[in-house]
């Protein structure tokens, strides 16, 4: 298990991609936790959140930038994603990064917790790979394209011409143009108004913590109660004075919540 920040080669499309990547914790005997950051994320902007996860969690983490983010190879200027954008990335990008790292969820399962699109990505591997999940861990996730969400993100285009926000992105991707108009082009699209993933979900079997802030911008709390209603074994954890990133403005709640919800599913899988 190779420390520090490297890069793996993927297949993906009609081409093959770099995939920027950290791994976490040193045990290979160890649970495994992939990190799957938001629409304008990468794997810098988690910051220190997984390394002090995992610690408190006692487990190994993977944390990488999707293709178009961080320090992975950047979108092309004429690459125009689609609305299943987000289903590439939960069945062909991801498997291929953990076959890549010799990673192999058939044999041993994998926790996943994702950040906004990431929760989305998440959700839809685990209802694609039942038998492959352990445990998801969301944060203001998107099942649907809400009228919030999408007023948002018209903003976020706006601040992005208009104010020094591209130069904030520079700090943590290679090439922010790729990673703020793949992101931003596709979600306002007339025929994203209609993405919506819910009744996928019905196939996922691992257990589900849902963490939806109050506050935010980006979504309501029927995106994660929605995921209740289609998965039965799902806990919900909704914070007041919370916006978009839980983990930063309820670091201590949303790490207490997760403690205690991987500690009772691994405690139940041990008996």
């Amino acid at each position: 298990m190779k420390q520090g920040v490297h890069w793996v080669t993927i297949p993906w499309r009609d081409r093959f991609v770099e995939i920027e990547l950290q791994w976490l914790g040193q045990a290979t005997q160890q649970p495994l936790m992939v990190f799957l950051h938001e629409g304008l994320g990468s794997l810098a902007m988690w910051r220190d959140f997984p390394a002090r996860l995992c610690a408190q969690l006692g487990c190994r983490g993977l944390v990488y930038s999707r293709p178009g983010y961080g320090r992975s190879t950047p979108r092309a200027a004429d690459e125009h994603w689609q609305t299943d954008f987000l289903h590439q990335q939960a069945q062909e990008v991801l498997p291929a990064l953990l076959a890549a790292c010799g990673v192999h969820p058939a044999q041993e399962k994998i926790w996943l917790l994702g950040h906004s699109d990431g929760g989305s990505i998440a959700l839809l591997h685990a209802a694609r790979y039942p038998e492959q999940v352990a445990g998801l861990i969301v944060m203001a996730p998107h099942l649907f394209a809400e009228p919030v969400t999408l007023r948002s993100i018209a903003h976020a285009r706006s601040q992005y011409l208009e104010t020094d926000l591209r130069l904030r992105l520079a700090r943590f991707h290679q090439d922010p143009d790729s990673a703020f108009w793949g992101w931003n082009d596709i979600w306002l699209q007339p025929a994203f108004q209609d993405w919506n993933i819910a009744e996928e979900l019905r196939a996922v079997r691992c257990p589900v913590l849902a963490i939806q802030g109050l506050d935010d911008a980006y979504g309501t709390l029927e995106q994660i109660r929605n995921i209740a209603r289609q998965i039965p074994h799902t806990q919900l954890l909704e914070l007041p004075d919370c916006g978009h990133n839980a983990h930063k403005d309820q670091a201590q709640a949303v790490q207490q919540a997760i403690q205690t919800f991987y500690q009772q599913q691994r405690q139940e899988t041990a008996v």
